[in-house]
C-alpha cells in the first residue's frame, strides 16, 4: 500500500498511486467550481479582479457556472446564457491580458488535476482551454510577447537572426 502524504505534503497529480474520481456529477462540479473560486479569488494575479472589480458574488452565480459545466461535461442539465457578455463587460472596465487567461488556466487545471482523473477531468480542461481561447479572440486580446534573449549587444536575438 502507498504511503499516504503527511499534511502539507505536495502529491504528485500524475503519480497512479494517488487515485483521483472522474468528474461524473453536479455535486462534483460544484465542489470543483469551488476550489477553484477559492484559488482564484486568493490569486495575487486574478483576485482583486473577481473580488474587486467584478464584485462577483459566488453564492449567486455559482448555480449558473454548475450549469454551463454540467452541459459541456456531463451532457445533461441545462444552460441558457451568453458566457462571453459578462467577460465583454469587465475587459471594458478593467483590460484583460493574455496572462489573466494563462494565469485562470493554470488555476483551473490544477483544480481539476487536483480533485479528478479520468476522461471528463482531461474534457474539462480542454474545454477551458478552448472557452479562453475564444474569449481572447473575441475581445481582440493578443498573445502575450515573446520574450526574446538578449544577444551580445544587449538587443534581442531574434531566431533566424544573422548577427551571431
Amino acid at each position: 500500500m502507498p504511503a499516504q502524504p503527511r499534511h502539507g505534503e505536495s502529491v504528485s497529480h500524475d503519480d497512479p498511486a494517488v487515485r483521483r474520481p472522474d468528474i461524473e456529477t453536479r455535486e462534483d462540479i460544484v465542489l470543483l467550481l469551488e476550489d477553484f473560486y477559492a484559488a482564484a479569488f486568493a490569486d495575487d494575479a486574478l483576485g482583486h479582479i473577481f473580488v474587486e472589480v467584478a464584485q462577483m458574488d459566488l453564492e449567486a452565480h455559482l448555480p449558473r457556472l454548475a450549469d454551463f459545466w454540467e452541459v459541456t461535461l456531463l451532457r445533461s442539465g441545462e444552460y441558457r446564457g451568453n458566457a462571453l457578455e459578462p467577460h465583454r463587460a469587465l475587459h471594458t472596465q478593467f483590460p484583460l491580458s493574455a496572462e489573466h487567461f494563462e494565469r485562470w488556466m493554470r488555476l483551473w487545471t490544477d483544480a481539476v488535476e487536483a480533485r479528478h482523473s479520468g476522461p471528463t477531468a482531461r474534457r474539462a480542461v480542454a474545454q477551458a482551454g478552448r472557452v479562453a481561447a475564444a474569449m481572447r479572440k473575441r475581445l481582440q486580446i493578443a498573445d502575450s510577447p515573446v520574450a526574446w534573449a538578449d544577444g551580445p549587444d544587449g538587443r534581442p536575438e531574434l531566431p533566424l537572426s544573422t548577427r551571431r
